[in-house]
């Protein structure tokens, strides 16, 4: 019977670095099957995670809530059938909500052996507090959900801002387990065990909750629907701070709310040109609200540089070379035409 560990977390977070951790460092004697579910047309993570040895499905016909019924769940069951493996690893996009993968996994469970291990979401420290204001319904979900909560960069901010981090999970999520340590202080081991010490927690809670049929969301009380409801050609103002955010926009699909561009291009970059632009990306919202932006390009002097951005920061690091250049930027209400303009 082959375990699932769902590891799902917001754009940039970390999920891939904490499954490359895991894979080397506690999975080392299993046959593991990583599926990723990038929201975007462009999923430049595949190749990487393929140098490890590891059989990526990447299905890139957009974001895993609203494939859910036939794509996943085929997926699902054809790397069951093809791999036979001890372990599957899902990647969900980073804006799916990880209720809807949970109960696509369980909707396959009913067919074929599957054993759900571990739901995980993975939350960076710095950032929780801007995405749970901006994105509540979205971020908040994937906090509800989680058998374990694993902080990204905690190394990074001070004590004080941690704590505020911590806080304000808990009160989407009082039970998990919250890893607050820095990744690199603590073993692969570690990690798994807290992931799956959390599991029947979030199982508990799955069984609990009236899940709500109008948005997938759960509910202490009674939700009049009709009162929230608005046709999706009445301005909502998805992306910006809300009083009442949580309820103004609690039915939305992701591909509703975010956006993906992304082109591939021969064109070879300047190092202090793609600094330059990324610089204008990660600080200036006259781009939309940019979530996330990644991509690999060939540099003016022949080398290949891989680059990855959150909001507020980036990092360019060298890179192997690909078949061409790839571009990809995430994020809400994207101004596809401003964008062009930037990096062409």
């Amino acid at each position: 019977m082959a375990k699932i560990d769902i590891i799902s977390g917001f754009l940039g977070a970390g999920k891939t670095t904490l499954i490359q951790k895991l894979l080397k460092e506690a999975l080392k004697g299993e046959k593991v099957v990583l599926i990723e579910n990038e929201f975007g047309e462009i999923g430049i993570d595949g190749g990487f995670l393929k140098d490890a040895g590891i059989e990526v499905t990447e299905m890139n016909s957009g974001c895993i809530c609203c494939s859910l019924v036939g794509d996943f769940g085929s997926a699902l069951k054809e790397v069951v059938t093809q791999y036979d493996p001890d372990r599957i690893i899902i990647e969900p996009s980073g804006v799916g909500k990880l209720s809807d993968v949970i109960k696509a996994v369980q909707g396959v469970a009913e067919d074929v052996d599957l054993d759900l291990n571990s739901f995980v979401t993975v939350a960076d420290a710095k950032k929780c507090k801007m995405y749970i204001k901006n994105f509540g319904e979205f971020y908040n979900n994937q906090v509800e959900y989680a058998g374990s909560i694993i902080l990204s960069r905690t190394g990074d901010v001070a004590e004080d801002k941690l704590n505020e981090s911590v806080a304000l999970l808990r009160e989407h999520n009082e039970k998990a387990a919250i890893i607050t340590t820095p990744w690199d202080e603590l073993s692969g081991e570690q990690i798994l065990k807290v992931m799956e010490d959390g599991n029947d927690m979030a199982k508990e809670l799955l069984e609990e909750e009236e899940i709500c049929p109008v948005c997938g969301g759960h509910h202490d009380h009674e939700h009049e629907h009709e009162h929230h409801h608005h046709d999706h050609d009445e301005e909502c103002g998805c992306g910006h701070d809300h009083e009442h955010e949580h309820h103004h926009y609690h039915h939305h699909h992701a591909d509703e709310v975010f956006t993906s561009w992304g082109k591939e291009t021969p064109k070879k970059y300047k190092k202090e040109e793609l600094e330059e632009i990324l610089q204008k990306l990660s600080k200036d919202d006259s781009y939309g609200m940019i979530l996330r932006s990644k991509g690999i390009l060939q540099t003016e002097d022949g080398s290949w540089v891989q680059f990855d951005l959150v909001p507020g920061e980036y990092e360019i690091r060298e890179g192997s070379a690909d078949y061409t250049g790839r571009i990809c930027v995430i994020g809400s209400k994207l101004k596809e035409d401003e964008l062009e303009g930037l990096f062409f």
